[in-house]
């Protein structure tokens, strides 16, 4: 009998019918189990040939002096694979094999990926240039359960590149976590017109609470918003209270209509020190602020070192532009980002931690 059946025995005279109903949910979830895992693993020996017909084409190409001739030969032996084994090897398909194979050269890279992304996810991750946002991207499609279309428009909405951007505000002595935070936040789920003030901001965030938190990034749990906190008979009141459950800690976050301001540093100081005397559980790291404007003066951040306060400042989009210059302008800011970055490792007396980009845990 099992532990949780002889539990149940041991509260209550269960039922014949109960008795029944339990042992049948203990036997489904061994059949559920075991058919994940049985689809797991044949995910992973589908991708893993792939690779190594990818892989060995590439060799075998390699050998031709003629470049039209290995195409030839390619052509040929797509029609007799088809032939035999199916469609999955079209004369496209082995050609995205190869490049498969050339993208990710060591195998053992996406080792961990691979039992749960598709062939055709890591057809849209082996198009992206950059190794690190390859495998950013193939980590947070795991971590999101994305499906094919829902990573397109991932990769689109460039989240790994916005977290860059937010990870070069992090000094060595930063007290805001790398990884955590983005900047800018594309807020255009939220439905905002023109003219909208903080309290709008607010009442959409929540509103369309399970949209935010997605864009906001996973981790983050809701506790409240408007928390009202009593200083010395005045009354403060911070915008929205987050939990985040792998960092164990207290998130706050300001809402700004408009450009940033030095005197939000203060402000938000204030709040992170009130959470963190009266609020802040013993098993709980420090809290940290975000602060949320429509408009970030990046050279003033910067010279207020912000995030040795535990504060961190992001801009947030309402709309998009089209694709094409939504992508411009990320990588814009992104390289201005990273020639600050550069420019800060050339004064004196400033060391600068090393960022890690990639994240650290799956979601």
């Amino acid at each position: 009998m099992s532990k949780e059946l002889k539990k149940q025995e041991n509260k209550i005279q269960l039922t014949d019918v109960e008795r029944e109903n339990i042992i049948f949910s203990n036997v489904a979830k061994i059949i559920e189990t075991r058919k994940f895992n049985a689809v797991s693993a044949a995910n992973s020996q589908v991708i893993l040939m792939f690779w190594e017909i990818g892989k060995y084409i590439n060799s075998v190409i390699l050998e031709f002096s003629r470049a039209e001739y290995g195409k030839k030969i390619l052509s040929t032996v797509s029609t007799k694979l088809t032939a035999e084994y199916g469609n999955s090897f079209v004369e496209a398909n082995l050609y995205r094999m190869k490049r498969f194979a050339t993208v990710f050269n060591n195998i053992n890279e996406i080792a961990d990926v691979m039992p749960f992304l598709s062939w055709s996810h890591f057809c849209e991750i082996m198009r992206i240039k950059d190794k690190q946002a390859r495998q950013f991207y193939a980590k947070y499609a795991v971590q999101r359960q994305l499906g094919i279309r829902d990573l397109r428009r991932q990769i689109a909405r460039k989240p790994f590149e916005r977290q860059e951007i937010a990870n070069t505000q992090l000094t060595e002595n930063s007290l805001v976590p790398f990884n955590v935070f983005k900047d800018p936040y594309l807020l255009d789920v939220l439905g905002l017109k023109d003219n909208f003030l903080e309290a709008d901001l607010e009442n959409a965030i929540l509103l369309e609470l399970e949209k935010f938190i997605l864009e906001f990034g996973s981790g983050f749990a809701f506790m409240e918003r408007q928390k009202r906190i009593i200083i010395d008979g005045d009354d403060f009141k911070i915008d929205l209270l987050f939990f985040h459950r792998d960092l164990r800690r207290l998130v706050a976050v300001e809402l700004k209509t408009g450009k940033f301001k030095p005197q939000y540093k203060g402000q938000m100081e204030l709040y992170l020190k009130w959470l963190d005397r009266y609020e802040r559980k013993e098993s709980e790291n420090a809290p940290v602020g975000l602060i949320l404007c429509t408009e970030a003066s990046r050279n003033q951040i910067e010279l207020l070192e912000l995030d040795k306060a535990g504060i961190a400042v992001a801009e947030y989009w309402t709309s998009l532009p089209p694709k094409k210059l939504l992508e411009k302008k990320i990588n814009e800011i992104l390289i201005e980002a990273k020639e600050r970055l550069e420019r800060r490792k050339l004064l004196p007396n400033v060391a600068n931690k090393q960022i890690d980009y990639f994240i650290e845990n799956v979601e």
